[in-house]
């Protein structure tokens, strides 16, 4: 005769089992829509490029090697592969300066609002969310009226005497740098916010009380207390900006290119779709970084106020 803990172990084994169960036509969806492309893109990643835009089922490692390096015409020497180690590097550092405009102008927007009545707050947040019901392109082609010669910033700095001409703001890293900055704002200072609205402003009385200054005050209060959020919302904005398409397209012309419009160029002009996919692994790759460093800073944080 079974005993009660052999029943009960076999009534958790058929529950883990009935939930697999339940569970298999989820994991399949999921297989088949995200894990599937990707693995297209990675064996594509490997194939030698057709003649029109296609592959050939031919192994060929040439595409990563194209990543970092090219071949000499003459030769066949490899050498740096100098144009795409610079959208590279242009995509990372404006990514990161984005990142750190929207926190320099994120965090005292956030803290506005933190700060002011509930009904308030409330109509603030729909200031905020406002952008987001617009189409990313019409955005993007407001802030190229903004920018260009006969814009709103050309026009005010001609009106006040500050040039006699218009300054070239337009297909620039400045301009794809400045519509990066107004389209991912709000993802920097919702998180902020989510933070700064659970703090005990009674603990920044309490360090004016101690005749702490406004800067000891948020280095060593407010500054530690919203740290997730701050990382958080860097993160929301870094790895979009990273693999921005729209705006570096628009406002930065043909010459200001991101990874992302060149993973498109090998995919539709270039005709090389191993690149293309190679391009696209190593920004999936990038990316992946970017998360690990979130998830380590959120579990030491955590860790800490556990």
């Amino acid at each position: 005769m079974a005993t009660a803990i052999e029943v009960a172990e076999k009534a958790e084994r058929e529950d883990i089992r009935s939930r697999w169960l339940l569970s298999t036509p989820a994991l399949l969806i999921v297989f088949v829509a995200a894990l599937g492309p990707l693995l297209i893109v990675v064996v594509y990643s490997f194939l030698t490029p057709g003649n029109y835009g296609d592959v050939k089922w031919q192994f060929s490692p040439d595409a990563w090697v194209s990543v970092l390096f090219e071949r000499d015409v003459f030769d066949d020497t490899l050498s740096l592969a100098t144009a795409y180690l610079s959208i590279f590097w242009r995509s990372v550092s404006l990514s990161l300066a984005t990142t750190v405009l929207t926190l320099i102008l994120g965090f005292p927007t956030a803290y506005f609002i933190a700060t002011r009545p509930d009904h308030r707050r409330d109509i603030c947040l729909f200031l905020i969310t406002i952008p987001f019901w617009t189409n990313l392109l019409i955005r993007t082609f407001a802030m190229q009226q903004v920018l260009r010669n006969d814009g709103i910033i050309n026009s005010v700095l001609q009106l006040l005497g500050i040039t006699d001409h218009p300054v070239q703001l337009m297909y620039t890293n400045f301009a794809v740098l400045a519509g990066m900055v107004y389209v991912f704002l709000p993802l920097m200072v919702l998180p902020l916010y989510a933070s700064m609205e659970k703090i005990d402003f009674r603990l920044v009385e309490a360090g004016y009380d101690l005749y702490a200054t406004r800067f000891e005050v948020l280095r060593r209060i407010i500054i530690p207390l919203v740290t997730p959020g701050i990382v958080a919302g860097s993160i929301l904005v870094f790895i979009p900006s990273l693999g921005a398409y729209v705006t570096p397209r628009v406002l930065g012309g043909g010459t200001n290119l991101m990874i992302g419009n060149l993973i498109e160029l090998q995919f539709g002009q270039g005709r090389n779709w191993p690149l293309g996919a190679a391009l696209s692994i190593t920004l999936m790759a990038i990316v992946m970084v970017a998360l690990l460093f979130y998830v380590r800073n959120t579990t030491r944080s955590d860790g800490a106020h556990g």
